[in-house]
């Protein structure tokens, strides 16, 4: 059981992130097994992100948990809503979509610095994402931009391979900053199997290149709460949901996106 300190939820609350230690330390066979059934059988949305001639392999891909028996094993029966429940502060914890990313060893490319929430098609201040490792990690771990969930404007979204923007109107969003360039506190830590990095929608996050000689394979999983909605973009989401048939003010459909704790 992950005890969640009133330290803990008042640092998410202030700063956007926060380390939750140990969060899935009982569930790191399961989740590597369902990280490497992931990549034995990709899904639609799975992705290579390094252009040709890039050393290593940085794989990605999203929204398996229905089909990956080991992935909704850990999201219904680990304690992973209880502790989004507190560090939200929401009585309601509801599903959005899980998350594979494997940088393997040798792999120099960074992830871009991004916010989350403006490639999603949900809006809310109660939203959450839980990063955690199954191989240790030292250098390659998530770095997050303390407060940056509390910006006036969104960080523009950008394609991460061509790095190019993809919604019509750039100049409503701020341009992607340069964190360590401009000065922001930025926070990350040395991280072990299960450990997880819990952090906003709207946090500004990103990660250095794997050049270790060890694997570094990741699952994340997003979660919204209760005053989460559909909210309408101007270009293609990510993930896209084609087909999903809501309208902008409404909470998620729960047929898709089931509620994990509260009504």
């Amino acid at each position: 059981m992950v005890t969640v300190t009133a330290q803990m939820v008042e640092t998410f609350q202030r700063d956007g992130v926060v380390l939750v230690k140990g969060l899935w330390k009982d569930w790191v066979p399961q989740i590597t097994a369902g990280i490497e059934r992931n990549m034995a059988e990709p899904g639609p949305y799975a992705a290579e992100n390094l252009k040709p001639g890039e050393a290593g392999r940085f794989f990605d891909d999203y929204c398996n948990w229905e089909r990956i028996p080991e992935f909704r094993d850990v999201i219904y029966n680990s304690d992973v809503a209880k502790v989004a429940a507190s560090l939200m502060q929401s009585p309601r914890v509801q599903m959005f979509h899980d998350h594979v990313l494997v940088k393997e060893p040798g792999t120099a490319k960074p992830t871009p610095w991004h916010q989350d929430g403006p490639y999603y098609f949900v809006e809310g201040r109660q939203t959450i994402s839980f990063w955690s490792p199954v191989d240790p990690v030292r250098e390659a771990s998530l770095r997050c931009v303390v407060g940056s969930h509390l910006w006036p404007k969104e960080v523009l979204p950008k394609r991460w391979l061509s790095d190019t923007s993809f919604y019509p109107d750039p100049d409503k969003y701020m341009p992607v900053p340069d964190p360590d360039a401009e000065g922001m506190r930025v926070v990350e830590w040395e991280m072990e199997p299960g450990d997880a990095v819990a952090f906003d929608y709207r946090t500004l996050h990103g990660a250095r290149g794997n050049e270790a000689g060890t694997r570094r394979r990741a699952f994340s999983l997003r979660l919204v709460g209760e005053d989460a909605r559909y909210v309408e973009r101007p270009g293609k989401t990510s993930p896209p949901y084609p087909g999903h048939e809501m309208v902008a003010g409404q909470r998620l459909r729960e047929d898709w996106f089931p509620v994990l704790m509260g009504g």
